[in-house]
């Protein structure tokens, strides 16, 4: 009867275990698929928002070129091409002198 009753408790164990590997497995997928939606949330999020403030920024155009402007704190933001097109426009003054020389580096 002992020998019976031994077994019998090592065959439960052995579910338990399965059980807690299966589950375990289950919470992994889980959590990766949580992961991986949340990530993806995040950049959509971050897109065309103000790296200083976080509000949505606006395209307006300026002499020309298009560019992103915060509506809150009235930064702009500039692409290189952007950047370009508004230093050859500003080619004598010394925003233009320290775009091309930054730009050059």
């Amino acid at each position: 009867m002992d020998e019976k009753d031994r077994l019998g408790s090592k065959l439960q164990e052995k579910g338990r275990a399965d059980e807690d590997r299966y589950f375990a497995q289950r919470d992994r997928e889980a959590l990766d698929k949580l992961k991986h939606s949340a990530e993806a949330d995040v950049s959509k999020e971050a897109l065309m928002r103000c790296p200083k403030c976080g509000t949505q920024l606006k395209s307006v155009e300026h002499h020309g070129v298009t560019v992103e402007e915060c509506p809150s704190c009235q930064g702009l933001w500039l692409d290189r091409g952007e950047l370009e097109a508004l230093s050859q426009r500003e080619s004598e003054g010394w925003v233009g002198r320290f775009i091309r020389r930054s730009l050059s580096s």
